[in-house]
């Protein structure tokens, strides 16, 4: 499944962010700082967030100067709309729908109250309430008169126990309703004139729109089984590279961490492991294992082993992934062979460099404790569900040197490949001269406005695109200075810049894409 647009509305900073329409592989978000690009990406994951995410709230997450309609109760945060996104869905998973639904997208939505719903774009709807309401009211007035010259009660005339299901025209014919409806009918069909054909065609009627909805219910549900888990991670979820695991379990037990994003970052890397804190320490703890006592050491050996081919392979894995993604330049010193150990009560995350010698990970560059941490982050959240996770991530390669950051987009090009990425930034050296159709533009120019996103590359704040100038400007002088070497070498040196100038802009297309860039009158 792949997400082809998303709208935010109602979230924070964000009244309605209009739609954003989004790349196969990788998106980006580009605005100056306090425009509302964390609070997009923190917005769109709700779509299908990791277990462990912080739900909707609407204290917390509704815009705080309308709050007060929802105190007075003037707003009813189920019906209040936060992200709709719009999806494609894979061959595979195409396959595995009816005829009828295989050319259309899947459309979600999420509302304050944390509420769900999902449907097909471009088809008719799923039958509901209103649907059949007509046939039950004809059906009721066969059935009513039968049980009146019966003499049975009016609390079982059909028409009595339809009004107590208190059922609305838009109510869902399937779940609860559905049940309801279906033991309706059975009691209905006590009193039913299988002699009558206009009574036949509305119990057809009605059976057959429910059992539409079910059908149309349960596709649907198989389809969100598709839905990506949407993976948020900033630059500041950063893994601890020595963890004491008794004060973890600890603080874990009183749930006494702090939003200090390295405990969050050791808490998934537990999760990665598949050990809970407690039993890691208890592990560390040598004194519960007796010499004196043959089986109580070797159980406890047998533990100790289990616990370190486990890190092993979690290093292995680790290992593997960030090589794939960063492919670390050798000749330089990097690395990427990974060290997760555990000695007594302390859990060691180091990186073996060249010479074979561990160095702790906050030893190491600040783009690779960056890429470990947040796989670490990235398998902890996405459940073995990695290449159907979609990436979020904010201002990465934040603290890195201009340069590196350049190089640094290999890297989240090398992660798109496999998973859908959308991040942030307000660096122009984390955005291509070649990548212009990828960005989006996120600005705020008026707080009563809130947080917009262009489709187009143009805003009327300058500094939201100052990002987008300040990156050509710089590969446009890094053309000429190469162009510049070239002619001297040659010797050519008359008017060679203006040349050079006329030759670079035509030659590169630079002076097209630099037009595309503009502020709005």
């Amino acid at each position: 499944m792949r997400l082809k647009s998303f709208r935010i509305q109602n979230y924070r900073s964000i009244l309605d962010s209009g739609i954003v329409e989004v790349e196969d592989t990788r998106t980006i978000l580009v605005g100056p700082n306090e425009a509302g690009k964390s609070a997009l990406l923190k917005a769109l994951q709700q779509i299908n967030p990791p277990n462990e995410t912080k739900i909707l709230k609407p204290l917390r997450d509704y815009p705080r100067r309308l709050y007060s309609s929802i105190r007075k109760k003037e707003v009813d945060p189920k019906h209040v709309v936060v992200v709709q996104a719009t999806f494609s869905l894979e061959d595979e998973e195409i396959k595995q729908l009816p005829n009828e639904l295989r050319m259309s997208d899947y459309v979600c939505t999420r509302f304050l109250d944390g509420g769900f719903e999902h449907h097909f774009e471009g088809v008719p709807p799923s039958p509901n309430f209103g649907a059949v309401k007509l046939d039950i009211e004809r059906l009721s007035i066969f059935v009513d008169e039968k049980v009146s010259a019966a003499g049975m009660p009016e609390s079982e005339n059909a028409s009595t126990r339809i009004k107590e299901m208190n059922l609305s025209d838009d109510s869902s014919l399937t779940g609860m309703n559905g049940k309801d409806l279906n033991e309706w009918l059975d009691i209905a069909s006590r009193y039913f004139d299988e002699n009558s054909s206009i009574e036949k065609q509305y119990l057809q009627n009605i059976k057959e729109r429910i059992a539409e909805a079910s059908a149309r219910a349960n596709v649907l549900e198989l389809v969100r089984s598709f839905l990506p888990v949407f993976v948020y991670y900033n630059n500041y979820f950063r893994v601890r590279p020595v963890l004491h695991l008794k004060n973890f379990a600890q603080r874990l037990e009183s749930n006494d961490l702090d939003d200090d994003q390295h405990d969050y970052g050791n808490l998934c890397l537990l999760n990665m492991l598949g050990f809970e804190a407690n039993e890691l320490s208890a592990l560390g703890d040598v004194s519960d294992a007796s010499a004196d006592n043959a089986i109580g050491f070797e159980e406890f050996r047998e533990k100790l082993d289990e616990r370190s081919y486990e890190l092993n392979a979690a290093e292995n894995k680790l290992s593997d992934e960030v090589r794939r993604v960063w492919n670390p330049d050798t000749s330089k010193g990097e690395t990427a062979t990974l060290r997760i150990t555990a000695d007594g009560q302390y859990l060691k995350v180091s990186v073996e460099d060249e010479l074979g010698v561990n160095v702790e990970l906050d030893q190491r560059s600040e783009g690779l404790q960056w890429l470990i941490s947040f796989f670490i982050v990235f398998f902890s959240e996405s459940q073995n569900k990695h290449r159907n996770a979609i990436l979020l991530l904010d201002e990465p390669g934040l603290s890195l040197h201009g340069l590196k950051q350049r190089e640094f987009r290999k890297t989240i090009e090398r992660l798109s490949i496999n998973n859908q990425t959308l991040f942030t930034t307000h660096s122009p050296f984390m955005v291509g001269p070649d990548e212009l159709d990828r960005v989006r533009v996120v600005e705020m120019v008026d707080r009563k406005v809130g947080t917009k996103v262009h489709q187009t590359i143009n805003a009327k704040d300058p500094s939201a695109l100052l990002p987008l100038q300040e990156a050509l400007g710089y590969d446009l002088a890094q053309s000429l200075f190469t162009q510049q070497r070239n002619l001297i070498l040659e010797g050519i040196t008359d008017l060679w810049y203006i040349e050079a100038t006329a030759f670079l802009l035509r030659s590169s297309g630079l002076a097209d894409l630099h037009s595309k860039i503009s502020l709005v009158p």
